[in-house]
């Protein structure tokens, strides 16, 4: 009877330490062809300016837009019609911004998946639709914007494709944002309808740059890919403030956590992918549209390519000094497209799958000789991981599976020498973001 009982614990703890089967299924139904058939057609309507024809059923954002909704559709016809798909849009006025030289309507595409227990919570992937040449105002010559950004938009849409045969326990959105290039505007539209209705949103993978694996500085890599992401949110509190001086925290919003979890993961299903966790909130002194969804308070990241390459972007298409300029199709590298594609999808699939995340993690243990932690349950969770690392590291190194409790003390492990924080764990053994202490108990 000892004996078994031994089993069945060892079976118990290690049923929440193995990877999933379905998530390698995610990663080999990713077609490469299937994206480069997208990013093509994107390509094809000539320009996909912001303030660019929305009549022509062939050029033009209007044309982009109605293509990438009909895609949508098709993917909800072909599962039952398990997404719900929608214009989300807001008229900017002339003058809100530099870039903005007439009205113009900002139309997001939305996809949502909605999940079968948490069908409020939310999991975003993004890449955006417009496109821009040299001048940002030009909104009338070719701009093809076939890396920046039709390879992100075409991996949102491929991601709807493969993730739509399964369920998910929370929701997924899978949209195409607008005015990026003008200001932002599509992400801060759509995260103010978020707001609006009352969205539970864990978090956003912006796709923006997805194709390119030659960089200017000469680097040739298609494994390296980069992850963005802001330290502490900016919508914090003083008070928050003043607690992180006494307790730390610097490195350890809910933005940081959630690209440590893409980082995780890829590294955990797709190890031959060298994820690189940037500590900044995008590319220096620049801006994507997971920034508008941070500003508004909800976690956000970019994943793009290492090695960029700037005679590619916001480039006219010419040929200057024996050099070609211009974001154009060839310049695209469908396999790597369809790798970064990947990484979204799992990372997307892990999080709807878990548990929501504690609401609560306290944190006990000064001046002694062990840390001790308690969280608020979640419910649907099987159990709890609490993970600690050097403060100097940039990942959870250590772990400790407790079980179906919220409160434990790790003995021996002194609470001033780590940072700690606590993940609820499914039955299914995917596990939410980690959450770092938000309070103080003696």
């Amino acid at each position: 009877m000892k004996k078994i009982t031994f089993l069945i614990c060892v079976w118990f703890i290690n049923s929440y330490s193995q990877t999933d089967s379905r998530i390698y299924e995610i990663i080999n139904a990713v077609s490469a062809q299937r994206i480069e058939k997208d990013i093509t057609t994107l390509v094809g309507f000539g320009t996909r300016h912001t303030l660019s024809d929305t009549v022509s059923q062939t050029r033009g954002i209007g044309a982009a837009r109605r293509w990438i909704k009909s895609e949508f559709d098709k993917i909800s016809s072909d599962c039952n019609d398990c997404l719900e798909v929608f214009y989300q849009k807001d008229l900017v006025k002339e003058g809100e911004g530099r870039r903005i030289i007439k009205d113009v309507w900002v139309v997001n595409v939305v996809a949502i998946q909605r999940g079968t227990k948490y069908p409020n919570r939310f999991i975003i992937m993004s890449g955006d639709i417009d496109s821009r040449v040299s001048d940002p105002v030009d909104f009338s010559s070719d701009s093809p914007g076939a890396n920046d950004n039709a390879s992100g938009m075409a991996g949102a849409i491929e991601a709807a494709r493969v993730l739509s045969k399964y369920q998910f326990e929370s929701s997924i959105i899978y949209v195409g944002l607008s005015g990026e290039e003008q200001g932002l505007y599509g992400g801060r539209g759509l995260a103010a309808y978020a707001k609006e209705n009352g969205w539970d949103i864990m978090g956003i993978l912006n796709n923006d740059m997805i194709g390119n694996i030659s960089g200017v500085d000469g680097v040739v890599s298609n494994r390296d890919f980069r992850i963005f992401s802001e330290p502490v949110p900016p919508t914090e509190t003083e008070d928050e403030r003043r607690a992180r001086r006494f307790y730390g925290g610097e490195v350890d919003g809910i933005s940081r956590q959630l690209a440590r979890y893409v980082h995780k993961t890829t590294k955990t299903y797709m190890p031959e992918m060298n994820p690189m966790l940037i500590y900044r909130l995008d590319r220096f002194g620049r801006g994507g549209h997971h920034r508008p969804f941070n500003d508004a308070g909800f976690a956000g990241i970019r994943i793009m390519e290492a090695h960029e390459n700037y005679t590619q972007q916001h480039q006219d298409i010419r040929i200057e000094d024996g050099i070609a300029y211009g974001d154009v199709l060839e310049h695209v590298n469908f396999d790597y497209a369809k790798k970064l594609t990947a990484v979204n999808a799992i990372s997307l699939a892990s999080i709807a799958w878990a548990p929501p995340a504690p609401s609560t993690v306290e944190i006990g243990g000064i001046v002694e000789p062990s840390a001790k932690l308690k969280w608020s349950s979640v419910n649907g969770a099987a159990g709890y991981k609490i993970y600690w690392r050097d403060t100097t590291s940039p990942t959870w190194d250590n772990y400790k599976y407790v079980g179906n409790f919220t409160e434990h003390t790790l003995d021996g492990i002194v609470i001033d020498n780590y940072f700690f924080g606590v993940a609820s764990v499914g039955k299914n053994g995917h596990e939410s973001p980690v959450v770092f202490p938000n309070k103080v108990f003696r």
